[in-house]
C-alpha cells in the first residue's frame, strides 16, 4: 500500500515531463511556422512594381523622348526649309532688280532696253506676289509695305521715261539729269533693301542651322543619358537582387535557415523567388530536424551497449536482494527487512537515472537557447558516454580553465555535438588509449574553445578537406553514415561558432569547437533581409 502512491507519482511525473517536452517541441515548431508565415505576409503585402513594368516604363520614357526629339528636329528642318525657300525668293527678286538696273544704265547711256528694265521690274513684282505666303511667314503680314512701295516708285519713274522714248523727243539736260538721279537713287534703295534682307536672312539661316545641330547633339546626348540611366537603375536593381540571393544561398548552405523578409518598398519577380526560397528553407529545416534526430538515435544505439552493461549491475543487485528477502523473510526482523527494501529502492533509482539520462538525450525537443556553463555541459556529456568509455577501456582527461564565461546556446544540440566528437575519438583510439577534453578561452576575444584530442591513427591529409562533407566517413562499412560531423558543423554554425580539425597521421586528431560567450549571443532567430 505504501508503494502505490509512489508509483502513481512517478507515472504522473514522467507523464508531465513528457508533456513538457512535447509542449516545448510544439512551441518551437509553431514559432518557426509563425516566422515563415509572417515573412510570407510581409513579402506579399507590399505594392507591386514588377521588373517587367520597370522595363516597359524605361522603354516608354526613351520612346517618348525619341518622339519629342523627332518632332523638334522635324520642326527645325521645316524652319530651315522655310528660310532656304525665302532666300531663293529674295535671291530671284534681287536678280530681277539688278537686271532692271543694268537695263536702266543702258537706257541712260545708249537709249535702249527701257522696256526690258520694265519687264524685269514686273517680273520682280510677280515673284513677290506669287510667294506672298512664304514672305508673310518670314517677314510677317506687313511685308508688302516693306518691299512693294520702293518697287512701285521705281516702276513709276521708269514709266515717266516711256512717252519721251516713243515721241523721240530728247530730254532736256536738267530734266534728264534730275530724272536719272531719281531713278538711280530709287534703284539703289531698292537693291540695298533687298540685299540687306538677304544678308539678314542668311545670318538667320546660319543661326537656325547651328541651333539644329545643337538640338541634334543635345537630343542624342539626352536620349543616351536616359537609356544609360534606365539601364543602370534596372541593372543595379537586378544585379543587387541577384547578389543578395547568392548570399542567401551561401547562408542556407552554411545552415542558416531563417526566413527572408522584405526591406524594399515594392515587390517584383524576386518576391516570388523569395517566397519559393522561404518554402525551401522551411522544408530544409524540417528535414534537418529529422536528420539531427536520426543521428541522435544512432548515437543512442551506440550508447545502448554500455547502458545495458551498466544496468546489469543494479538489476543483479535487485534480483539478489529480492531473492534473499523472499527466502529469509520470516527470519528477518523489521530493521533488516527495511534495509533490504532500501537497497532495492536505491538500485532501482540508480537504474532509473541511467535510463533517464539516455532518454533525455534521445528525446526530440524544440530549440531552447539559454546561457550555458560549458565545462558543466562537457561533464554531463562525458558522463553520458561513460559506459561506452568503460567498455572501450579508454581514459578521458577533462580539464577546464577557471572563471570561464557562459556561452549562449541549446544544451541538447551542443551535447549532441560534443558526444559525437567524443564517440569519434573513442572509435579512433585503441584500447587503453587516452583522450583529452579541454575547455579554455579561444584565441579570439569573447569566444570559448572546446578541444577533443585523441591519440589515434590520425586522418590522411588528402581526405582532411572532405571530413565535414555529408555522407563522408573513414569508418568501415556499416559502422557510420558520414553525417555526424556534417550535422555537428550545422549545429555549431547556428550557434554563431565554427568547428575545425587538425590531424597528423600516427599522432592523432584534434577537433576544436569555438563558440561565442553570452556577451555576443548567437541570434538564431534573426531574419535575413531582402
Amino acid at each position: 500500500m505504501v508503494d502505490s502512491p509512489g508509483k502513481g507519482n512517478g507515472a504522473n511525473s514522467s507523464e508531465m515531463e513528457q508533456n513538457s517536452y512535447e509542449e516545448v517541441e510544439a512551441q518551437g515548431r509553431l514559432g518557426l511556422a509563425r516566422d515563415s508565415e509572417q515573412a510570407r505576409k510581409a513579402l506579399l503585402s507590399r505594392p507591386r512594381f514588377s521588373l517587367r513594368l520597370q522595363i516597359f516604363l524605361g522603354n516608354a520614357l526613351a520612346f517618348a523622348i525619341a518622339i519629342a526629339i523627332a518632332i523638334a528636329l522635324v520642326a527645325s528642318f521645316h524652319r530651315v526649309e522655310g528660310k532656304v525657300r525665302f532666300l531663293e525668293i529674295v535671291n530671284d527678286y534681287v536678280m530681277e532688280v539688278e537686271q532692271a538696273r543694268r537695263f536702266e544704265k543702258n537706257f541712260f547711256l545708249y537709249g535702249t532696253n527701257l522696256s526690258d528694265a520694265q519687264d524685269n521690274v514686273f517680273s520682280a513684282e510677280t515673284i513677290l506676289n506669287r510667294n506672298g505666303e512664304e514672305l508673310a511667314a518670314i517677314l510677317g503680314p506687313g511685308w508688302r509695305a516693306q518691299m512693294l512701295p520702293n518697287l512701285h516708285r521705281y516702276q513709276q519713274l521708269l514709266e515717266k521715261l516711256t512717252p519721251q522714248e516713243q515721241t523721240g523727243r530728247a530730254l532736256g539736260k536738267n530734266e534728264r539729269g534730275l530724272l536719272q538721279n531719281q531713278v538711280r537713287i530709287q534703284g539703289q534703295q531698292m537693291v540695298s533693301a533687298a540685299l540687306a534682307l538677304l544678308s539678314k536672312e542668311k545670318a538667320a539661316l546660319a543661326e537656325v542651322l547651328d541651333r539644329s545641330r545643337q538640338l541634334m547633339l543635345y537630343s542624342v546626348g539626352l536620349l543616351l543619358l536616359c537609356m544609360a540611366l534606365s539601364a543602370y537603375l534596372l541593372g543595379s536593381r537586378m544585379l543587387g537582387s541577384i547578389n543578395r540571393f547568392g548570399q542567401y544561398a551561401h547562408r542556407i548552405a552554411s545552415g542558416d535557415f531563417t526566413p527572408i523578409t522584405p526591406t524594399r518598398r515594392y515587390s517584383d519577380e524576386f518576391t516570388q523567388l523569395a517566397l519559393a526560397i522561404n518554402s525551401m528553407i522551411q522544408e530544409l529545416e524540417n528535414r534537418e530536424a529529422v536528420l539531427v534526430q536520426s543521428h541522435k538515435m544512432r548515437a543512442v544505439g551506440t550508447l545502448t551497449a554500455g547502458v545495458a552493461h551498466e544496468l546489469n549491475n543494479p538489476m543483479n543487485n535487485i534480483t539478489l536482494t529480492a531473492h534473499m528477502l523472499q527466502e529469509d523473510y520470516a527470519n528477518l526482523d523489521d530493521d533488516e527487512r527495511m534495509e533490504m527494501i532500501g537497497d532495492v529502492v536505491g538500485e532501482a533509482e540508480r537504474a532509473k537515472k541511467i535510463i533517464s539520462n539516455l532518454l533525455d538525450f534521445a528525446r526530440e525537443s524544440g530549440s531552447q537557447l539559454e546561457p550555458l556553463d560549458l565545462p558543466e555541459l562537457l561533464k554531463e556529456t562525458i558522463a553520458l558516454a561513460g559506459n561506452q568509455i568503460k567498455l572501450s577501456g579508454i581514459k578521458i582527461d577533462f580539464q577546464a580553465s577557471g572563471n570561464l564565461p557562459r556561452v549562449h546556446g541549446d544544451s541538447q544540440q551542443l551535447r549532441q555535438v560534443f558526444l559525437n566528437l567524443i564517440l569519434n575519438a573513442i572509435d579512433a583510439s585503441s584500447k587503453g588509449g587516452h583522450i583529452q577534453v579541454l575547455v579554455l578561452p579561444a584565441d579570439e576575444p569573447n569566444y570559448l574553445a572546446v578541444k577533443v584530442m585523441d591519440e589515434g591513427a590520425g586522418i590522411p591529409a588528402h581526405i582532411l578537406p572532405s571530413i565535414f562533407d555529408p555522407f563522408f566517413t573513414t569508418k568501415g562499412k556499416g559502422k557510420g553514415t558520414g553525417l555526424g560531423l556534417s550535422v555537428s558543423q550545422g549545429i555549431v554554425a547556428k550557434h554563431g561558432g565554427r568547428i575545425m580539425v587538425s590531424s597528423q597521421e600516427k599522432e592523432g586528431t584534434t577537433f576544436t569547437v569555438v563558440l561565442p560567450v553570452t556577451t555576443i549571443p548567437a541570434e538564431l532567430g534573426h531574419q535575413k533581409q531582402v
